[in-house]
């Protein structure tokens, strides 16, 4: 065989079993190398150029998957739409802060927004949709207190984290952020959540401010009870209360209250799902959670949240005069955590998760039926008219 043919074939080979990220940025030199002719000897004369041909179609599965935010050179960052993406994506030095405010994992902030989002469409006039400046300004407050919400629990749990594999890389228990440095950022915070909450009228910002005392005191419930998991449930449906408020200036608490009981219930379902990745870690530290107190009575337990939860909805819908696409809702719920209930394994974390994540789909298809069924008011106040 000819030499250079020989060398080419060898060269080729080697770098199909190289990660083609580590190889990606010498791959052109090497083409240019071979290519290049030479003063003293002219490789390209000598070369098969259909041994390159054989070579890279053979390879076309290999090189499929090089996209243009994937050939990026080594060691620059590539950019994501994704949370994580966004996060490391950013400056170095903004990223711990980003990370201790879970921007990385937006799925607690989906579950305390969502409440809100509730409130919100049921307070709507019939006929209409809910009020886009304050769906937008509530996400944002969502956004902003739960971020100060996970600040606080790292600070409080700083010494408990250290001894978790999945929290000790969080930046405080890993030394990224220290306790001065969490508290200022935690007051810019909470600064920022104050300006969206004195965006409102005066009865939401005393409704507001009077769940601070929630957001403060829930870490360290789970040192002294074994349902922590029923005070962030308080604590993450205030929205339930605030949202109506926001749109019509007082609660209706005929609505609210069922309302805000079946956001505690859904808490209670999701939040034990949760707490069971971690409960072998909870033992050894000394942490309390609902997935400790009901082990292996789990499922009823969760069951009998999912009656209460399903009743609650169904009250408020009832009192806030709902229509038939609402109900049509609640029974996809239904379903919906029937299953999430029945094929749940506490003793496989991924499971747990997998379950624990779904939940921002039933709070969204649970929105998706109050807006459907308040528009729905509309045509029925005209039938009714007609008739």
């Amino acid at each position: 065989m000819n030499p250079v043919r020989f060398a080419t074939r060898l060269t080729f080979n080697t770098l199909r079993r190289i990660h083609y990220e580590s190889c990606q940025s010498y791959l052109p030199a090497l083409s240019s190398s071979f290519l290049k002719k030479d003063k003293k000897t002219d490789l390209s004369s000598h070369l098969d150029t259909s041994v390159l041909k054989r070579v890279f179609h053979s390879q076309r599965s290999w090189l499929h998957p090089l996209t243009r935010w994937d050939t990026a050179p080594c060691g620059k960052r590539q950019f994501s739409f994704s949370a994580a993406g966004i996060v490391n994506s950013a400056p170095a030095a903004v990223q711990p802060y980003l990370r201790l405010m879970r921007l990385d994992k937006p799925i607690g902030t989906w579950l305390l927004y969502l409440p809100c989002t509730w409130s919100i469409g049921l307070a709507a006039d019939p006929g209409c949709l809910p009020h886009l400046g304050l769906l937008t300004l509530f996400g944002t407050g969502a956004l902003l207190m739960r971020g100060a919400g996970c600040t606080i629990n790292d600070m409080w749990d700083k010494d408990f984290d250290k001894k978790v594999s999945r929290t000790a890389t969080r930046p405080i228990a890993s030394g990224q952020v220290s306790q001065f440095q969490a508290l200022v950022f935690l007051g810019g915070q909470l600064s920022l959540a104050l300006g969206v909450l004195l965006c409102l009228n005066y009865y939401s910002i005393a409704l507001g401010v009077a769940s601070l005392s929630l957001v403060l005191t829930y870490p360290l419930m789970k040192r002294i009870t074994y349902w922590p998991q029923l005070v962030l449930g308080l604590t993450f449906n205030w929205g339930a209360l605030l949202g109506w408020s926001a749109v019509t200036g007082a609660c209706d608490w005929s609505v609210c209250l069922p309302l805000y009981f079946s956001g505690v219930m859904w808490t209670l379902i999701y939040d034990t799902i949760y707490a069971h990745q971690d409960k072998d870690d909870d033992i050894k530290i000394g942490v309390k959670s609902t997935a400790l107190r009901f082990q292996e009575q789990t499922k009823p337990w969760l069951s009998g949240f999912m009656v209460a939860m399903m009743s609650g909805l169904v009250m408020a819908g009832v009192n806030a005069d709902q229509t038939l696409p609402y109900y049509a809702v609640l029974s996809t719920v239904a379903i919906h955590l029937t299953h999430q209930i029945y094929t749940l394994d506490i003793n496989k974390p991924e499971d747990c998760w997998k379950k624990f994540v779904s939940n921002r789909n039933l709070g969204l298809l649970l929105f998706l039926g109050i807006v459907a069924g308040n528009l729905w008011k509309e045509r029925r106040e005209t039938l009714l008219q007609n008739e």
